[in-house]
């Protein structure tokens, strides 16, 4: 008897410290997983707080009913604090920093994650394409960033899979014109013209500044964020951290093997439907081409927004910083809050004397990297920064900068970068007959 009462004293004690083990796991489990959630709804109190909560571009939408909280989607993504998990529960954290790469939803094995342009209160202008990348005018194409879809990868993927359409849709061969006119000669476009040199068709590609597009105008050093790419009769291309001018060897070697016609600074004023379904392409120059198809590969900021300020149409205004490292000992004034702005005002600071003019009472929408630099340069004195305040006046010796609650301060000055963004060149599409709608939340991919 007594050895019967050992044998269960022992199944007992055996038993209540697997159950004491497992309670200790599960404890612990679900502890960690609440300091997480903590963490995170403490992200998103800044992200709200500092205006990076809100997407400003394509972003991910989480759908609450669908999601299991795995957390894939937050390894998946390349950037930081992007995404992140709050009572099981994925949320978006700093929307405003995402980039479009998409791997979150790739990455989510039970469909909870759409991509998304625009917000249920915030819509974004956009061209109507279908999903063959063709507007609602036929022959007229639309591919990466006015699109919506800004990345390069995605844009190259655009550019490439737009020709392939055009080509199935047999309208080509009419006459003595072009097969494909491509505008634009950043990722989709140079993707484009690959591809369409691919499948032997009579093309020409025209750029408004040079190679490179919106990619060129980056400040020399800046890094440029990509991943894998395959670019059509040149390969796959890997890419994870690069500078632009490796990123435009890479194009220029590719585009120098297959003899690719570009035609740089080359402006396109209109696009118009004329007989025999083909377009006549005119540019700033009076240059006439006809084309059966067209394809935009532009970027949404079509032309630079200015100030409107007096002294603005002066030589030393600029909209883009090319050459930072070959700028020394200037009176520099930065105009913006974006990274744009802030990235090259960074560029600039340690050969120059550099004023960075914000509008706003703190940066907003910025990089987390970005945010931690500059607030380094200013505190260490490298860099000064005028939070409330507006350029109101430019002469070719100084600038007048006015500041809330300050008297209006006069600086001495060499030149002026202005990052205020860009216009929708939506007068130019609305000219070809290209319909624009302001989207709210529109999907643009969903598994």
């Amino acid at each position: 008897m007594d050895f019967l009462m050992g044998l269960v004293l022992e199944q007992i004690l055996s038993y209540g410290s697997v159950f004491l083990i497992c309670f200790g796991i599960v404890y612990y489990y679900v502890r960690q997983q609440n300091k997480a959630s903590l963490a995170t709804e403490a992200k998103v109190a800044i992200a709200k707080e500092e205006g990076r909560f809100d997407p400003i571009s394509l972003h991910p939408h989480i759908d609450l009913s669908l999601c299991i909280g795995s957390g894939a989607c937050i390894t998946a993504c390349p950037e930081k604090d992007i995404l992140g998990i709050v009572d099981g529960k994925a949320t978006v954290i700093n929307a405003s920093n995402c980039i479009g790469h998409g791997a979150c939803f790739h990455a989510c094995p039970v469909e909870a994650i759409s991509l998304r342009i625009g917000t249920e209160t915030r819509g974004v202008e956009l061209p109507h394409v279908n999903h063959n990348f063709e507007t609602n005018i036929k022959g007229i194409y639309i591919a990466g960033e006015l699109g919506g879809m800004g990345l390069i990868k995605n844009s190259v993927e655009q550019g490439q899979q737009a020709v392939q359409n055009l080509i199935k849709a047999k309208k080509l061969n009419n006459g003595g014109a072009y097969d494909l006119v491509i505008i634009g000669a950043g990722p989709a476009g140079i993707s484009a013209s690959l591809e369409a040199k691919k499948h032997k068709l009579k093309t020409i590609t025209l750029e408004q500044y040079t190679l490179g597009g919106t990619v060129y105008s980056f400040p020399r050093s800046k890094i440029v964020m990509t991943a894998p790419m395959d670019l059509p009769l040149f390969g796959k291309v890997k890419l994870y951290n690069t500078s632009k001018d490796e990123l435009l060897d890479i194009w220029n070697e590719a585009i120098s093997k297959n003899d690719l016609k570009i035609q740089e600074n080359t402006k396109v004023e209109s696009i118009t439907p004329v007989e025999n379904e083909l377009f006549k392409i005119v540019t700033s120059s009076g240059e006439e081409i006809f084309s059966n198809n067209v394809l935009l590969a532009i970027g949404r900021r079509g032309t630079p927004r200015k100030l409107g300020v007096m002294g603005e149409d002066l030589e030393k205004v600029s909209y883009r910083l090319l050459e930072p490292e070959q700028i020394e000992n200037k009176r520099i004034v930065v105009v913006g809050g974006g990274d744009s702005a802030v990235e090259s005002a960074l560029l600039l600071k340690d050969n120059n004397d550099v004023i960075l003019s914000y509008r706003k009472d703190k940066f907003s929408r910025i990089k987390v990297q970005n945010r931690t630099n500059v607030n380094r340069a200013i505190d260490d004195g490298s860099l000064k920064v005028l939070y409330n305040s507006n350029l109101i006046y430019i002469d070719k010796e100084s600038v007048m900068i006015k500041q809330e609650g300050k008297v209006d301060s006069r600086f001495l000055n060499d030149f002026v970068y202005i990052f205020a963004g860009g216009e929708l060149p939506s007068g130019f599409l609305k000219k070809a007959g290209v319909e624009i709608t302001k989207r709210f939340g529109y999907i643009v991919k969903k598994h």
